[in-house]
């Protein structure tokens, strides 16, 4: 009778354009993205062509900051099993100029004010499941900080 070697768990991101170190959680993951060369614009994962001029490339390999302000936001009452309502689902716009799609912690889902746009934020990953292969699958959230 011959034992399967089992292969080690991982640590995969939900989102192609989040990055994990190999030597995740001991350092922490990072959004990247793609510069254009011909007019500077940025965007979170690989492109083929620039939606603001057109450019083909090639483009430049961009690590990007977790840090940023909420743009819009919107309470959420229903939700998925195993995520948690009301929660606060936001757009924020980087301080590196692009702009994501996250949950954001730390403010009151059931009090929810003007106030709230343009709070500073920062980005954290966090597990939020398991897969079939018994991966760990990762996400990218922000938490506001002192800042507005």
């Amino acid at each position: 009778m011959t034992q399967e070697a089992s292969t080690p768990k991982k640590s995969n991101p939900i989102v192609p354009f989040l990055k994990l170190p190999e030597n995740y959680p001991d350092q922490e993951g990072y959004l990247w993205g793609v510069k254009c060369p011909q007019c500077g614009a940025k965007f979170l994962g690989a492109r083929t062509a620039c939606a603001n001029c057109g450019s083909t490339g090639p483009f430049e390999e961009q690590k990007f900051g977790g840090e940023g302000e909420i743009y819009v936001f919107s309470v959420v009452h229903q939700t998925v099993p195993g995520l948690e309502a009301p929660y606060v689902a936001a757009i924020i716009d980087l301080d590196d100029g692009v702009t994501v799609r996250a949950n954001v912690y730390g403010l009151d889902a059931t009090k929810p004010g003007p106030d709230w746009f343009g709070k500073k934020v920062k980005m954290f990953t966090e597990k939020v499941r398991v897969d079939r292969e018994g991966n760990d699958i990762v996400a990218a959230k922000f938490r506001v900080t002192n800042g507005k």
